[in-house]
C-alpha cells in the first residue's frame, strides 16, 4: 500500500509566541531578541522543526521508559513515526526515514487582526532580570508573535512499502501513528511552543483538525478512522 495523507488545521496563540530569529546585527536600541519571519513578506513563522521537535519531545517523556539523551533513544513507536538519524556505531542499521513532513507555516490572519486595530504583526514585551547578588536590574525587549494569531497546520503522512515491511504498515500501525499525533497536539496544548512558557509564552490550541488522502491507495474506511483520533481536537 502507498499512500499520502495529508493533516490539515489551524494553530491559534493563546498567549504571546517567540521563536527566535537572528538579532546578530541589530542596531543600538532594536529589539534583542526578534522573532522568526518570513523574508518576502514579514510575517510570523512557526517553523515546522520547532512544532516537530517540541511535539516529540512530549510524547517521549510520556512513552519512553527512561531518559533518552539522543532522540535515537526514544520508544520504537516514536522512531518508526519521527525517524532517527542513526547515530553511533550502528548508523547505517538505525537510520530511519520520517513517516510525517512538518511544513513551516505563516501566519494566516494578518488582516483580520488588522481590522481589530493592530497595527503590527508582533509586539514587543519589556522584561528586567535581576541580578540576586546586586539587585541591578538587566532590562532586555522580547519580541512576540500576538495573541490571537493562526498558523495553518499541514502535515503529510507517508505510508509507504520498506525494507523492513514490503507491503507497507498495517492498517492498525497507521491508525496507531495517528493515535500518536493526535495525544502529541494534547500534549503540546498543555504546555507550551518556542521560548519562555514558564513565563506564559507560547501557550496554542489546535483547531478544525482533518484527515484526507490526497495521493494513493488508502482506503476511506482507514481514513475515517484515523480522523476519529482528532475528533475532539
Amino acid at each position: 500500500m502507498y499512500a499520502k495523507i495529508r493533516i490539515s488545521g489551524k494553530i491559534e496563540l493563546l498567549s504571546g509566541m517567540h521563536i527566535g530569529g537572528s538579532g546578530a546585527f541589530s542596531a543600538i536600541g532594536a529589539v534583542d531578541s526578534p522573532v522568526v519571519k518570513d523574508r518576502l513578506t514579514g510575517l510570523p513563522l512557526l517553523p515546522g522543526s520547532s512544532l516537530k521537535g517540541k511535539m516529540r519531545s512530549l510524547l517521549a517523556r510520556m512513552y519512553n521508559e527512561k531518559f533518552a539523551k539522543l532522540p535515537d533513544g526514544d520508544h520504537p513507536k516514536l522512531l518508526r513515526l519521527f525517524g532517527s538519524a542513526g547515530q553511533g556505531k550502528d548508523s547505517e542499521k538505525n537510520t530511519r526515514v520520517s513517516r510525517v513532513l512538518f511544513s513551516d507555516a505563516l501566519m494566516g490572519n494578518w488582516e483580520a487582526l488588522e481590522k481589530r486595530g493592530l497595527t503590527s504583526m508582533t509586539e514587543v514585551k519589556f522584561e528586567n532580570g535581576i541580578n540576586r547578588a546586586t539587585s541591578v536590574a538587566n532590562p532586555r525587549q522580547i519580541e512576540r508573535a500576538v495573541r490571537g494569531s493562526e498558523f495553518p497546520l499541514d502535515l503529510i503522512y507517508e505510508i509507504a512499502p520498506s525494507s523492513e515491511m514490503p507491503d507497507g504498515p498495517s492498517a492498525d500501525e497507521v491508525a496507531e501513528d495517528m493515535e500518536i499525533l493526535s495525544q502529541g497536539m494534547r500534549l503540546l496544548e498543555a504546555d507550551y511552543i518556542g521560548g519562555s512558557g514558564s513565563r506564559g509564552y507560547g501557550r496554542i490550541k489546535f483547531h478544525d483538525i482533518r484527515v484526507a488522502r490526497i495521493i494513493g491507495n488508502a482506503d476511506d474506511a482507514l481514513v475515517s478512522r484515523c480522523q476519529e483520533y482528532f475528533r475532539d481536537i
